[in-house]
């Protein structure tokens, strides 16, 4: 009986109830960047594939590139980036108020600068030459930092415009002399270089009334440059090749009572000269050079 009533319940609801439809598969959709154009479809008919995504190999190129971006290929993303040293001065180097920084970043020569710019750091990069052209039109500099460039050669004049110009480093570099320094300097730096005496003209320094510091240090200067400013403070001779000094290189032998008041601090250790052979060299003086004497 029980069993009567089951089958007719089968018989008169089975034919109320329809199969569920299967479950649409949805394309899954790719899109290159800023573009609305489709690469590819994870999911295509073969009677809809486009001839040119079929590759010599029979393999799908849409549905390869469609996996790699599902599985996260990152062969593109972890390529080393490229420094583009042709990208404009205030995207490839650091502009602030008047200062250009383009420090560490492999330019081989100076950047075209805004008219505005006051202070440029530019060390520690691959420049080995300085053209006059460089600061032809840049009338405003008052600080320029070259050091730890490859600087080989600087053409004469490059600074001659640069009347502003009060603190210039051309330390560890490659220079063999010295260019025609600008009349306002304050600070001149050229420690670490390949300068040797005949590289530095006799009235190099003279001019420079304003010159308070002076950094000569670890070169190949055979002799005390000639005709120290009055205004030296500070200078650094160490480690040069220095065999002797004249009692004119910092006083004047003809005024014993003359005295250099402005000079602080004169070091030429690591020189072979021997100091104290050269007394009346430092009767002006107020202290004595640092160096060695016996």
């Amino acid at each position: 009986m029980k069993t009567s009533q089951v089958t007719c319940f089968l018989l008169v609801f089975a034919p109320l109830v329809n199969s569920a439809p299967p479950v649409q598969q949805e394309d899954l959709h790719f899109y290159e960047y800023d573009t609305d154009t489709t690469t590819g479809s994870l999911v295509q008919q073969d009677d809809g594939m486009d001839p040119k995504d079929i590759r010599k190999d029979g393999r799908n190129v849409s549905l390869d590139t469609s996996l790699q971006l599902m599985q996260g290929d990152d062969s593109g993303r972890n390529a080393p980036p490229t420094k583009d040293t042709n990208l404009p001065t205030c995207l490839l180097c650091v502009c602030l108020s008047g200062s250009v920084y383009c420090e560490e970043i492999d330019i081989e020569a100076v950047p075209p600068l805004p008219k505005e710019t006051a202070y440029l750091y530019a060390r520690f990069n691959k420049i080995k030459r300085i053209a006059v052209s460089d600061f032809a039109d840049i009338t405003t500099l008052r600080r320029i930092d070259f050091s730890g460039n490859g600087i080989e050669e600087i053409e004469d004049g490059a600074f001659s415009k640069l009347l502003l110009l009060e603190e210039l480093s051309l330390a560890e570099n490659k220079l063999l002399k010295l260019p025609v320094l600008p009349p306002k300097l304050t600070t001149f730096n050229a420690n670490q270089n390949r300068l040797k005496s005949r590289g530095i003209k006799a009235n190099a320094f003279k001019k420079l009334t304003n010159l308070a510091y002076l950094y000569l240090g670890h070169n190949e200067l055979e002799s005390v440059p000639l005709n120290l400013p009055e205004s030296l403070r500070i200078l650094h001779l160490q480690h040069n090749n220095i065999t002797t000094i004249t009692d004119d290189t910092f006083c004047k032998s003809n005024n014993t009572r003359y005295i250099r008041t402005s000079m602080d601090e004169i070091r030429m250790e690591g020189n072979p000269i021997l100091l104290a052979k050269h007394v009346n060299a430092f009767s002006c003086l107020r202290t004595l050079p640092v160096g060695m004497y016996y």
